[in-house]
C-alpha cells in the first residue's frame, strides 16, 4: 500500500496500530530495565501511558467517524515506513540504547502525523493528527525534563554505576579470566617444549594445541558454571564464547613467534610478547577492577614468572 493512496479511515487505523505497538515496546523496555535501572524504567512507563492516551483518542474518533470495526493496518504494510525492532529481541538492552531507539520512534511518529495531517481532508481527523504531531514533538522535551530531575536526584549516576557493573560482569570479567588463563597457563607447556626440543615447529604445535585446548575448556567451564539468572552475569553462551576466545588469544600471542625458524629469535620475541600480555592484563585490572596498577602488575608478573620458570625447569631437565 502506498501512503499517498490512503484515506482517512486507513490513516487512523494505521495510527492506532502504531501507537499500540510503540506503547508495548516502551512497556517491554520498562519491564526489562526495571530491576537494574528504575529511573529509566519510570521514563518508559510514562511514555507508554502517553501512547495509550493517543491510542484512545484515535479509537474514539475512528468509532465516531467510521464505526466499530477497525482494520489491522501495520507500518510494514505501507511503503516507506521504518519498522522499529521488536523489543523482545532486545533482552540485554542498555538504558542509553533504549533511549536512542525511543527518540527515533518519537521522530518517526511525528513525521507520520505531520504527513497524515496534510493528506487528511476531514477537518476533525486533520485536527487530531496535527495535535498528535505536536505532542510527539513535545515528548522528547518532556523526557529530557524527567532526565534532568532524575540526574539532580542522583538516580542516573546510580544507573551508570549499575551499567558499568553489569558490563564488567558480563563481558570484562569472562574476557579477563580467559586472557589470564591463556597467557599464563600455556607458558609452562610452551616453554617446556621449547627448551626440551629447541625445535620451533614442535614448539609451535604444542603451543597451538595448548591454546586451542585451553580455549575450549575455559569456554565450556564459563558457560556451564553459571546460568546468569541469579548472579545477573548474562547469557552463559555469550560469556563462554568471550572467555574461550580470549583464552585462545592469550595463548596464541606467545605461540605465533615460533613460526619463525630461528629458535633463539623466536624465543626472544615470545618472551617480549609475554611481557606485553601481562602488562595488558594489569591495565585491564587497573581500569575495570579498581586494582592499583603496580599491585596488579606485580601479582600478574610474579604469577607468569613462576609458570615460566616451571616450564623452563621441566623442559631443561
Amino acid at each position: 500500500m502506498r501512503f499517498c493512496d490512503m484515506n482517512e479511515s486507513q490513516l487512523l487505523a494505521l495510527a492506532i496500530t502504531a501507537e499500540e505497538e510503540d506503547g508495548r515496546i516502551y512497556r517491554d523496555f520498562a519491564n526489562e530495565l526495571r530491576q537494574n535501572f528504575p529511573a529509566t524504567a519510570e521514563l518508559f512507563d510514562k511514555m507508554a501511558d502517553e501512547e495509550s492516551n493517543h491510542r484512545h483518542r484515535l479509537i474514539e474518533l475512528y468509532q465516531k467517524k467510521f464505526g466499530e470495526h477497525i482494520p489491522l493496518i501495520r507500518r510494514e504494510d505501507v511503503r516507506g515506513f521504518h519498522v522499529p525492532r521488536s523489543s523482545w529481541l532486545l533482552r540485554t538492552i542498555r538504558p542509553e540504547k533504549a533511549r536512542e531507539q525511543a527518540a527515533l520512534m518519537e521522530l518517526d511518529a511525528c513525521k507520520f502525523y505531520e504527513a497524515a495531517a496534510r493528506q487528511a481532508k476531514d477537518a476533525s481527523v486533520r485536527q487530531l493528527l496535527g495535535d498528535l504531531a505536536q505532542e510527539e514533538q513535545k515528548h522528547e522535551a518532556a523526557a529530557e525534563s524527567i532526565n534532568d530531575k532524575q540526574a539532580q536526584a542522583g538516580e542516573l549516576d546510580l544507573e551508570e554505576h549499575v551499567a558499568k557493573k553489569i558490563f564488567i560482569l558480563r563481558f570484562v570479567q569472562p574476557g579477563l579470566a580467559g586472557l589470564m588463563d591463556g597467557s599464563v597457563s600455556t607458558l609452562a607447556p610452551l616453554f617446556a617444549a621449547a627448551f626440551a626440543t629447541s625445535n620451533t615447529v614442535q614448539t609451535f604445535k604444542v603451543g597451538l594445541a595448548a591454546s586451542v585446548g585451553a580455549g575450549i575448556s575455559m569456554g565450556f567451564a564459563e558457560a556451564l558454571s553459571d546460568d546468569g539468572k541469579l548472579s545477573g552475569r548474562g547469557a552463559p553462551l555469550v560469556r563462554g564464547i568471550i572467555c574461550g576466545f580470549m583464552t585462545a588469544i592469550g595463548g596464541l600471542g606467545h605461540t605465533l613467534p615460533y613460526l619463525i625458524p630461528n629458535f633463539h629469535l623466536a624465543t626472544m620475541i615470545a618472551m617480549i610478547v609475554v611481557v606485553f600480555e601481562l602488562l595488558i592484563i594489569s591495565l585491564i585490572r587497573w581500569r575495570f577492577m579498581d586494582t592499583v596498577f603496580l599491585s596488579a602488575a606485580f601479582q600478574v608478573i610474579v604469577g607468569g614468572l613462576l609458570v615460566f620458570l616451571a616450564g623452563w625447569f621441566i623442559g631443561a631437565s
